[in-house]
């Protein structure tokens, strides 16, 4: 069990990065091109790499 949830925390930043790629890919299907929705999926992206990044670092 401990090893499962090291490794979700491990992914934690690429699954964050797919929630920004979803939203992105949804308000383009949608055609909802407004900025808060490309600012959401932006904020997503850079949050998951910095949690990829910082995460990495702590956990072994």
């Amino acid at each position: 069990m401990k090893k499962i949830l090291i490794l979700l925390l491990k992914n934690l930043g690429i699954i964050i990065v797919l929630a920004g790629t979803v939203v992105l890919a949804a308000t383009q299907f949608k055609g909802i091109l407004t900025n808060t929705w490309l600012l959401v999926a932006a904020g997503l992206f850079v949050l998951g790499l910095i949690t990829q990044i910082f995460i990495n670092k702590r956990v072994e």
